[in-house]
């Protein structure tokens, strides 16, 4: 497995936990994203979005990281991303929608690109977007977390799934934008147990082979 993808990315690091959490082993491929790169001819011979993460498995190549973690379920099953029982399930799944269909595309890298380039937002309006998204959704995910006995030393119950797997990269990211986090007692509680885990600390950012060659 290959897996091209860039430290800071939140998708790339959702990838990186979900094989890490599987025990898989992969070579990652860098696409710094703050030079562009994901945006050459030689990268759209990838995936031709421009965006990372890409899973390359043999000749396959598999995008979008709710679908790579979907395909490592399937094929790898055991530990289970997701609980028993469809309730379950069904919650467990909205919780990670909330970050990665709510809360992500709207603060992701193009967008504040676009907000600093064609829209010509200062830093602060940009800050302020990031700021008010992030809340936005860790509005809902906070008491949907501390309101219900399914939520246990994780997301839910007391091993981490799929939940756990898209709320930790977005409270980096919170955390990167001075996001107020004092507010969400539970998420908080939830990322560092999540962050005790070797699966998740070996993901993180600053942990990754280009981290400290970049600004």
């Amino acid at each position: 497995m290959k897996l091209y993808g860039y430290f800071r990315s939140s998708a790339a690091f959702r990838v990186r936990i979900a094989l890490n959490l599987k025990c898989l082993a992969y070579d990652t491929e860098l696409v710094n994203l703050s030079t562009g790169q994901h945006l050459s001819d030689e990268f759209r011979r990838v995936n031709p979005q421009g965006r990372v993460p890409a899973l390359v498995i043999n000749d396959t190549v598999l995008l979008q990281s709710p679908a790579i973690m979907e395909y490592l379920e399937e094929i790898h099953p055991t530990p289970a991303f997701l609980p028993e029982g469809a309730e379950a399930r069904a919650r467990v799944r909205a919780l990670a929608d909330i970050i990665a269909c709510d809360i992500h595309p709207l603060n992701n890298l193009a967008v504040l690109n676009y907000l600093s380039g064609p829209l010509s937002a200062s830093d602060e309006q940009k800050t302020t977007w990031y700021r008010h998204w992030v809340m936005e959704g860790f509005n809902a995910v906070e008491p949907l977390l501390a309101g219900s006995a399914d939520t246990g030393r994780f997301c839910h119950g007391d091993a981490p799934g799929l939940a756990d797997i898209c709320l930790v990269p977005q409270v980096f990211n919170a955390q990167r934008f001075d996001c107020d986090l004092s507010l969400y007692p539970t998420i908080e509680r939830v990322y560092t147990t999540c962050m005790e885990h070797e699966a998740f600390d070996a993901a993180q950012p600053a942990k990754q082979p280009e981290a400290a060659d970049i600004a």
